[in-house]
C-alpha cells in the first residue's frame, strides 16, 4: 500500500511541476491554439490521477489501521551508555561529572509525503509521515548523543532533554542532550 501511495505521490509531483512550469509558459506563449498537446494533457492526468490514488490508498490504509492491533514498540538492544530523564540513579553513585552531550538532526519528508498529510488533516487521523519522520529524528539524535558521550568515557547520560523546533514548512530539527556521567 505504502508504494501504491508513493507512485501516486510522484505521479502528482511531476504532473504539478510540469503543468506549472511547462503548461503555464506554453499556454502563454500559444494562447489562441486551444487544443491541448498529448504532454500537457498528461501532466494534468498524472497531477488529478496522483492524487486520486493517494486519496484512495490513505483510505484503505486508514481502515486496515483501525482494523489492527497495535504491537507494541520494539526495544532497543541494550546501549552501553544508560540514558535517563532523571538527575538520581536508584543503588548507583555518580563519580565525575563529565559535561553536557547532546545531538541533533533536522529532517524533513518531501512533497508527495506532505500531500498525503495534508489529506489526513482533511479526513482525520494519525499523521503517519510525520509520526515517521519525528521517529528517525528522535533515534539519529539519540544515537549521536549516545556516540559523543562513549567517546567522553561516559557510563550515563542523566537529566536526558528533547526539544523540536521547526525550521522551515516541513522540516523539524530536533535537539537531545544531557549530562554525561561515570558511575561508581
Amino acid at each position: 500500500m505504502k508504494g501504491l501511495r508513493q507512485i501516486g505521490s510522484v505521479a502528482f509531483v511531476f504532473g504539478l511541476f510540469t503543468a506549472v512550469f511547462v503548461g503555464m509558459p506554453w499556454y502563454i506563449m500559444v494562447a489562441d491554439d486551444p487544443v491541448l498537446p498529448w504532454w500537457m494533457r498528461t501532466a494534468v492526468f498524472c497531477l488529478l490521477g496522483g492524487i486520486l490514488v493517494v486519496l484512495a490508498t490513505l483510505a484503505l490504509e486508514q481502515k486496515a489501521h483501525m482494523a489492527s492491533v497495535e504491537e507494541p514498540l520494539a526495544t532497543e538492544a541494550d546501549r552501553t551508555v544508560l540514558l535517563l530523564n532523571s538527575d538520581v540513579l536508584p543503588g548507583r553513585e555518580i563519580n565525575e561529572i563529565l559535561g553536557l552531550v547532546q545531538g541533533h538532526t533536522v529532517f524533513a519528508i518531501w512533497l508527495g509525503k506532505d500531500l498525503s498529510a495534508i489529506v489526513r488533516l482533511i479526513l482525520g487521523g494519525e499523521l503517519t509521515e510525520y509520526t515517521e519522520m519525528m521517529g528517525s529524528a528522535r533515534s539519529t539524535a539519540t544515537e549521536r548523543m549516545t556516540v559523543k558521550a562513549a567517546e567522553m568515557g561516559a557510563d550515563a547520560v542523566i537529566n536526558v532533554r528533547y526539544m523540536t523546533t521547526s525550521v522551515i514548512g516541513s522540516a523539524a530539527e530536533l535537539l537531545v542532550y544531557g549530562t554525561a556521567v561515570k558511575l561508581s
